[in-house]
């Protein structure tokens, strides 16, 4: 897959976030499931979910965590085919 990068998110509802990717891919994902672990863990506060922040190429928060925009591509892609 070539280089892939976030160029705007918006908090949705919930544990869900609006993307738009550099190839033109938009799409919702629902992050509650993928809150595992213990960087990711601190974000099942919805307050502290929705604090997050674009980077130059993907979603961070303020404790650290960052998810790889290859990842919440695939889910996006995932999301439309079950559609």
């Amino acid at each position: 897959m070539k280089s892939i990068w976030i160029t705007n998110a918006e908090y949705v509802d919930a544990y869900q976030i609006k993307l738009c990717f550099s190839d033109g891919q938009k799409g919702i994902v629902d992050l509650k499931e993928s809150l595992k672990g213990p960087v990711f863990e601190p974000l099942c506060d919805i307050s502290l979910f929705k604090s997050f922040t674009l980077n130059a190429w993907s979603l961070e928060w303020p404790n650290g965590a960052d998810i790889a925009p290859e990842y919440l591509y695939d889910l996006v892609r995932q999301e439309q085919k079950v559609m």
